[in-house]
């Protein structure tokens, strides 16, 4: 590799960095904030929420790097025309189309990468979560309740309340605990109950002490009352069943259904590397500014840009899915309007320098 070439692609690469670690920061900062309610409560734990958080930006990168892509490209070569270095680049007898090709190159590299996170880790990442927040969600634990608060548990089916809550002790006074199926209504009241752990059969129980228990059939009949010193309750063990979202399928399964939202899903897999590149070769053009404007004059025009591009094609993911619009063009459809804009600017990119100066 050239000189020239080397120095294209580093004056693209040193703002990435900056760029992608500005976006991660932002993107996991937001998304701790979604989990938040749940950690306050207890629902979620410290080191459960630092893997969703990780989860999280693990999925977004397939949107993230490309938009770092796009802006360090806009941001690296407006520098290099403020400077007035891609002048002197074309007196050397430099042609632009040179830019493209080193750009073309990296973006291919990273289109390769966002396909990879778009088509198998994304599923993966999202079966990974949607399992972990279950699990967490499902698995009570007394030391994780905050005192005078409701707990759901097993989707609804369980509701726990303490008025008191010793955390070191995994112990709660003042207990109340609902349990609901289709034939019968359970409803536990107690002084106090403690968590223990049967290793045995490596399931949780409760032990109520001096309380009552309530049993109402959905019938209405035969409803009883049993008062009881010692009561033990095992918890049933943490729903394992498997992930049925379309988010967390395999795109093998994606490719042969034929459900809307299944099918939505894969054009948006699908289309994450081609908009890599495409977002990327469109920084060129936006890039180009006078000395007098500064390099950072275009980036507010490319962040519309980019903001109005991926709303669409979110808009369209979701028309796709619920068959407001078919399934062709849906997302192609605004992957070819910014093939249009991208070659509308490429030609007016490679008119002569001295006539965009004046236009």
């Amino acid at each position: 590799m050239k000189i020239i070439d080397r120095y294209i692609i580093q004056e693209i690469v040193k703002p990435s960095i900056v760029v992608c670690i500005v976006l991660v920061s932002i993107f996991a900062g937001y998304s701790a904030t979604t989990y938040l309610a749940d950690a306050t409560v207890g629902l979620l734990s410290a080191s459960t929420v630092f893997r969703l958080v990780l989860l999280k930006v693990v999925i977004a990168l397939e949107v993230l790097l490309p938009t770092t892509i796009y802006l360090s490209i806009v941001v690296g070569l407006g520098r290099l025309h403020t400077d007035l270095e891609m002048t002197a680049l074309e007196s050397c007898g430099i042609k632009r189309s040179r830019i493209y090709r080193n750009v073309l190159i990296i973006s291919a590299l990273l289109g390769v990468l966002v396909a990879s996170l778009s088509l198998f880790i994304r599923p993966w990442t999202y079966r990974s979560a949607y399992q972990l927040k279950k699990l967490a969600q499902n698995h009570f634990q007394i030391k994780r309740m905050e005192p005078a608060s409701f707990y759901e548990l097993e989707s609804g089916k369980r509701v726990i309340f303490a008025q008191q809550v010793n955390k070191q002790k995994q112990l709660a006074r003042q207990v109340f605990i609902r349990t609901m199926t289709e034939e019968k209504q359970q409803i536990i009241t107690a002084r106090e109950v403690v968590q223990k752990f049967d290793r045995l059969n490596g399931n949780d129980i409760l032990v109520f002490r001096n309380g009552t228990i309530y049993e109402l059939l959905s019938a209405g009949q035969r409803d009883t009352t049993v008062e009881f010193k010692r009561y033990t309750l095992v918890l049933n063990p943490p729903d394992m069943t498997p992930i049925t979202k379309i988010k967390a399928a395999p795109t093998k399964q994606l490719i042969n259904s034929d459900n809307p939202f299944a099918i939505a899903e894969l054009q948006w897999r699908f289309s994450t590397p081609l908009t890599t590149i495409i977002l990327a070769l469109l920084g060129i053009p936006l890039s180009q500014t006078s000395p007098r404007r500064g390099q950072y004059s275009k980036v507010t025009i490319a962040v519309a840009i980019y903001g109005i591009f991926y709303t669409l094609s979110l808009v369209t993911k979701t028309w796709v899915g619920e068959q407001v619009i078919g399934p062709w063009p849906g997302i192609w459809g605004i992957e070819g309007i910014m093939i249009l804009l991208l070659l509308a600017t490429t030609m007016h990119f490679f008119q002569p320098w001295h006539r965009s100066k004046k236009g």
